[in-house]
């Protein structure tokens, strides 16, 4: 019945759902898309939904907020954090910037959107040894 229920509205609203390979298997079984959270929002925004609900974190809703700035994206769990994210506080990345002002900022696709907007440069696990490579030495 819950499962109906949740199809009808999703239909309803114009929403898809996206679940990170973490959650639970009944979040996954309703989803539209399952995988990692870059891939889920590049999904998303290849629809034409106006709702994207994603079951995950923080920085994975930004992520899906940013590539489609004009649908409403959702997290069903307001407390859902991550400890790689959590471990890169914008407000210090911002002081570390302010005193070493001719570093270049490389940061991972998994990390908050404030930290992006401080970033030169965002990489993901497939591309980060490249990028790093390609950049001066000096």
């Amino acid at each position: 019945m819950l499962k109906e229920q949740i199809l009808d509205l999703k239909k309803e609203k114009n929403a898809i759902i996206l679940a990170h390979y973490y959650t639970v298997p009944e979040v996954q079984d309703i989803a539209d898309f399952v995988g990692d959270s870059l891939a889920l929002s590049k999904h998303a925004a290849a629809t034409n939904a106006d709702i994207i609900l994603f079951a995950g974190v923080h920085f994975m809703a930004e992520t899906a907020k940013i590539l489609s700035p004009q649908k409403k994206v959702l997290i069903p769990d307001l407390e859902a954090g991550c400890s790689l994210a959590d471990s890169c506080p914008a407000a210090q990345l911002e002081v570390f910037l302010k005193e070493y002002p001719n570093h270049k900022v490389l940061s991972y696709i998994n990390c908050s959107a404030n930290v992006k907007t401080l970033s030169d440069i965002i990489v993901t696990s497939g591309n980060a040894l490249k990028i790093v490579n390609a950049l001066p030495k000096n």
